[in-house]
């Protein structure tokens, strides 16, 4: 994770993460390889229930912070798993996207800008509220996971999976110098092309090494960081888990490889072995070194807890 020279305020972190996401929200989906069908089911399923350590069941109205173009709320419905979904980003560009792919699919989300910090809903109005990849860019996350208190119903339940740890952060660093370092040679072997039209990557692209990334990117945690953030703000039944060592490893190496081509160019053969080859590396974390080693040491922390009841 880069660092900004200097300390940015609250404000310039609102202001690049919805510049950088607007700029991002078209070639979202095809850049991180998030799909709308089986396969994004399984995923967001998999890593829902990690973060749970359960089945999740069924929700009947579920908040997603942070919803980009919907990976998590969109394969939730169609999974079955949430009946409806309110869907917040502070980017009006991500939920634009969201809105698009929502119709294409024939389902139905509510979409609200806001800051995450500042929810613009009723209190003890949801039964989830859940988030992938979004803690990190929060300014001030006592303030957010208030919010999130506030809006649950008692006894509501709160999911956020794919926040960066510290050590694994650290880690991430080796395969990305070397994924842009062995990036010429990459695209020379495959005949590959740099971007469509000779533009550039999206403004602020993670694995481009963009100098806003230091500005968006404002946390990296450990497992007791997230327990104490969570426990203060009034949630019970906290647990943090950890998710992807060498699956993260390589898939910070394909992308730093990929960034800059015209996916259109990549040969069909090298996406399909590139993907199965992550799900392997996935699959082997999974059954092997998750369960065996400190949430701190993986890439992803899951983090989920529960409002408390009302005393009667």
């Amino acid at each position: 994770m880069s660092q900004a020279t200097t300390t940015p305020t609250a404000g310039v972190i609102k202001d690049v993460n919805t510049r950088y996401h607007d700029a991002a929200a078209e070639r979202y989906d095809s850049k991180w390889g998030i799909d709308y069908g089986e396969v994004g089911r399984k995923q967001v399923l998999m890593k829902l229930r990690k973060a749970l350590g359960a089945e999740p069941g069924r929700f009947e109205r579920a908040l997603e912070i942070g919803a980009g173009t919907g990976y998590f709320s969109l394969n939730l419905l169609q999974a079955g798993v949430v009946e409806s979904v309110t869907a917040t980003d502070i980017s009006s560009g991500m939920l634009d996207r969201l809105a698009a792919t929502a119709s294409s699919l024939g389902l139905e989300v509510e979409t609200v800008c806001a800051d995450a910090e500042q929810l613009p809903l009723a209190d003890s109005s949801f039964d989830l509220v859940l988030g992938h990849a979004v803690l990190h860019h929060l300014p001030s996350l006592d303030r957010a996971l208030s919010e999130f208190h506030r809006v649950l119903r008692p006894g509501g339940t709160l999911a956020f999976m794919g926040e960066p740890s510290r050590y694994g952060d650290r880690i991430a660093s080796v395969p990305k110098r070397i994924g842009r370092l062995a990036a010429p040679a990459w695209r020379t072997l495959l005949g590959v092309n740099g971007s469509s039209n000779g533009a550039q990557p999206a403004a602020g692209a993670r694995d481009g090494g963009n100098e806003l990334e230091g500005w968006v990117d404002v946390h990296v945690f450990s497992p007791r960081q997230l327990q104490t953030l969570a426990v203060d703000a009034g949630f019970c039944e906290v647990r943090v888990s950890g998710e992807e060592l060498a699956a993260s490893v390589y898939g910070w190496l394909l992308r730093s490889m990929q960034a800059g081509a015209d996916p259109a160019h990549v040969p069909g053969a090298w996406h399909q072995f590139a993907f199965r080859s992550y799900l392997a590396l996935q699959r082997f974390d999974g059954s092997v070194l998750e369960p065996r080693l400190p949430a701190g040491l993986f890439y992803n922390l899951l983090l989920s807890g529960r409002k408390p009841h009302a005393r009667g």
